[in-house]
């Protein structure tokens, strides 16, 4: 090591006096010392002061760019190198060097930038700013042939694209085409999964998932599921996983979305549709979460129902009842849910026994189909016969009140409060209602009317009111329990409550005058000085509701 002092001096004074072969000697040694032991000889190289002289030898006209940015990506392999390299304005001559024509100098460079910025979001949103991802897209194309060149491109790409700054420039490039072009030629394992890398977070870009689209990609990616599907080589597993997971992804934009249902008759979308009854998990679940995506507009839903894909996905959930997986459960379910959002799907749906099959999943543990299954259930109830026939199911209805109570899962905890009162508001039924009071609902709903969510608290009051109409008698003690009479005080003395919310809290008081204890509770309350305020609100509806109750409470008074 004391020659690479030596060499360190050497390389001082000759950097300035441009001697050509003593320079390339000393840049060889350090190469060499590099390559013997990387970290001491950084720390000595850091020492010396010799990094800013650096700058200087990497310009286009230099013959030893090259060799000094190949030392430079050396010594950046260690952290504590990378800052040293930055301050020594290292940064900005070697991007500009990525416009070389010398493909040995276009390597250097690019792992030297790599390796500078490795791990550094503000160092890489700095190479975005300086324009290197347009140049790099170039690159990729002029110099496909170069295995390392291409490799070194695509490790770029991963690195950038996973900065969100990244995708518009991205964008704006023929990335997608080039890397298609890329993957088609591709038959390693490993060089595809490099491919992969990149695709998958630039693929989270709208703009890009069409390009994607339109430069050929899912065709290859059908093309890998079909060739993977029955291997048992844990390679094809992983890239089959990699490869569905990608066209699912594909799906989430709109546009790219729609350009592949084709009005239903695409061959993508009947590819995709194939999948659901296969034996591969995970192609079944790629189907299911590919169809809840297809989902996403009311034409597409109404053209799937009417075309069978509603007993697809029942056979698929039928198959997984029994210690089924619970990601292939869950992702039929979204499917199912978003396909009954359109008005005209809900009684087709209902009449092909959909709630029946969804039914068999009460007793799952998993809060993720859960959540699904609430989902699906309230988007199908809409109809007054459906919401008797669940209402009245006392396992159901049951089981929805322990899930009121799922305090670490707040949206199976929300969907079943919303469950609860949609099973009341459309059915209308005194059955139900006491089904519901039986199992010890009430007092959910009561919580329900103080959710931070209006339309939640709407949907509770809306409910409350129709049970205080038709069994006021039968939930008088639960409704007394759950102290509503002091929620709806609270509820109509709060200026934050939305007018909606003060009607219907209202409409409700005027319902409870019904039942004596609660009338009581009522009158103990003062109710009139709350409600006589509200004669003169803004909202026209709120003003009148609070002539009519306060005429009421006079009245009974």
């Amino acid at each position: 090591m004391d020659n690479l002092s030596d060499t360190l001096k050497k390389l001082k004074i000759t950097a300035v006096d441009r001697t050509e072969d003593s320079l390339e000697g000393c840049l060889d040694c350090l190469l060499q010392a590099l390559a013997q032991n990387n970290m001491e000889t950084s720390e000595k190289i850091q020492a010396s002061g010799i990094l800013q002289l650096f700058a200087s030898l990497l310009t286009p006209q230099s013959s030893f760019k090259a060799k000094v940015a190949n030392i430079i990506a050396e010594v950046a392999k260690n952290e504590f190198m990378r800052i040293p390299c930055v301050d020594a304005g290292l940064i900005s001559p070697l991007v500009q060097l990525l416009n070389s024509k010398d493909q040995e100098v276009l390597l250097q460079t690019g792992r030297a930038l790599g390796n500078i910025c490795y791990d550094s979001h503000s160092l890489q949103a700095q190479l975005i700013n300086m324009g290197v991802i347009p140049t790099l897209v170039k690159l990729l194309g002029i110099h496909c042939q170069n295995a390392a060149l291409t490799e070194m491109c695509l490790v770029a790409f991963g690195n950038l694209a996973e900065l969100e700054s990244s995708k518009e420039q991205f964008a704006s490039t023929n990335i997608a085409e080039e890397l298609v072009k890329l993957f088609k030629k591709q038959i390693e394992h490993d060089k595809r999964e490099m491919i992969f890398e990149v695709l998958a977070p630039l693929a989270e870009n709208d703009a890009i998932k069409l390009q994607l689209v339109e430069a050929g990609l899912v065709e290859c990616l059908l093309e890998i599921v079909q060739q993977k599907v029955d291997s048992d080589k844990e390679d094809d597993i992983t890239e089959l996983k990699t490869g569905s997971d990608l066209m699912v992804l594909l799906l989430l934009g709109d546009e790219s979305m729609q350009k592949l249902f084709e009005g239903g008759k695409g061959s993508v979308f009947q590819r995709v549709l194939s999948w659901i009854p296969s034996n591969n998990h995970q192609l079944q679940l790629a189907g299911a979460l590919a169809i809840a995506n297809f989902a996403r507009n009311d034409g597409n839903c109404i053209h799937m129902v009417d075309n069978g894909i509603v007993e697809k996905l029942m056979d698929l959930l039928d198959r997984h009842v029994e210690d089924g997986n619970v990601t292939v459960q869950h992702a039929a379910l979204s499917a199912l849910r978003n396909l009954a959002i359109p008005v005209i799907n809900k009684a087709k749906m209902l009449s092909a026994g959909v709630t029946e099959t969804v039914l068999k999943f009460l007793k799952s543990e998993m809060p993720p189909v859960q959540f699904k299954l609430l989902g699906t259930l309230r988007m199908l109830i809409d109809a007054q016969e459906a919401a008797e026939q669940l209402g009245k199911n006392v396992k159901l209805v049951e089981r929805l009140v322990e899930w009121c109570e799922a305090k670490d899962h707040a949206g199976v905890m929300g969907e079943s409060n919303r469950l609860l009162s949609a099973l009341i508001r459309h059915s209308k039924s005194k059955d139900v209602i006491k089904t519901i009071v039986q199992s010890g609902g009430i007092k959910h709903l009561v919580t329900m009317a103080t959710s931070e969510h209006v339309i939640m608290q709407n949907e509770a009051l809306v409910a409350l009111a129709l049970i205080a109409a038709l069994e006021l008698g039968t939930a008088e003690k639960d409704l007394e329990s759950a102290k509503l009479v002091q929620i709806l005080h609270r509820l109509l003395a709060d200026e934050r409550s939305a007018p909606e919310i003060k009607y219907n809290s209202m409409v409700l008081i005027c319902a409870l005058m019904g039942s004596e204890s609660l009338h009581k509770e009522v009158q103990d309350l003062a109710f009139l000085d709350v409600v006589s305020k509200l004669r003169s609100h803004e909202n026209k509806s709120v003003a009148q509701q609070a002539s009519l109750t306060e005429q009421r409470l006079t009245v009974e008074s």
